[in-house]
């Protein structure tokens, strides 16, 4: 048997979590956050059924035939993303967002960021996080350069 070159993949798992949150900059006056935010800036909030997909990549393991065990993963989702955004209202419950405007970008940035202090060093790939089955957004790390 001859030996085989390395093959990547990429393993995605999703979660969904429930949490409330109100759009609303401190930087704005109530006047610029009802223009900016509209509906979503009631200030009793208003809540989601959000959806999450992470994907890892990496190689696959000759011996396993993994590129990661999926129930780590789990794992790790649930620390990450369960534990401190499932069934909270995000801007009272949750301090990342006490400074942080709520959007699901933001919500997508504070998952990577939880997800990257837990899994191997380069092997998350993507976060994906699904407001509403129209509004979904992508996250893989990116920054932009400060100027």
């Amino acid at each position: 048997m001859s030996p085989r070159s390395a093959r990547l993949a990429r393993l995605s798992r999703s979660v969904t979590f429930s949490a409330c949150h109100r759009l609303h900059s401190k930087s704005l006056s109530d006047e610029e956050n009802l223009k900016l935010f509209g509906k979503c800036n009631n200030p009793n909030g208003h809540g989601h059924n959000y959806k999450v997909i992470v994907t890892v990549r990496g190689e696959i393991d000759p011996v396993s035939g993994m590129v990661m065990n999926l129930t780590d993963l789990k794992e790790y989702m649930q620390e990450a993303i369960m534990e401190p955004l499932d069934h909270k209202n995000l801007d009272k419950d949750v301090p990342y967002f006490s400074e942080v405007v709520s959007t699901t970008e933001n919500v997508a940035v504070f998952i990577w960021d939880n997800l990257q202090k837990l899994l191997p060093q380069g092997i998350l790939y993507k976060v994906e996080v699904h407001e509403t089955e129209q509004n979904v957004v992508v996250y893989k790390g990116e920054q932009t350069i400060v100027k």
